[in-house]
């Protein structure tokens, strides 16, 4: 595990996690973005549930996985999207249109693309996950 980026080492844990099989992962280290972006996934029903487990240190996520994640990744470089622009993205980094979905930071907090679409914001795109 790299400490570059925590949030990509989690994706990829939850991937291969996945991958294998097995439904229950912990992430380490936790952060807040972690933990928003975790709730973007349950709200789209990609994991079943999480919790964070203070530990003394920066604590970690205990995530119950529901077997529905194919794949999923965090987006580097973070580029930054305009509402009227989530459409591209989707078709350059989704395999269907309306089939997964973008993980993107607003002003108003961490979502969807759907949501950001519905709140006309823009933002930078963390995330993809179908």
């Amino acid at each position: 595990m790299s400490l570059n980026d925590p949030l990509a080492d989690a994706l990829s844990h939850i991937k291969n996690t996945e991958r294998v099989g097995k439904m229950d992962c912990t992430l380490k280290p936790a952060s807040k973005l972690m933990g928003n972006v975790l709730s973007v996934l349950k709200e789209g029903g990609y994991i079943a549930e999480f919790e964070f487990v203070e530990d003394g240190k920066a604590g970690f996520f205990k995530v119950r996985l529901a077997g529905k994640i194919n794949d999923c990744n965090a987006i580097k470089p973070r580029f930054y999207v305009r509402a009227k622009d989530y459409e591209s993205w989707e078709k350059r980094l989704l395999p269907a249109q309306g089939f997964g979905m973008l993980i993107v930071t607003t002003s108003k907090g961490v979502m969807s693309h759907k949501r950001a679409i519905e709140q006309g914001v823009g933002g930078q795109l963390l995330a993809f996950v179908y």
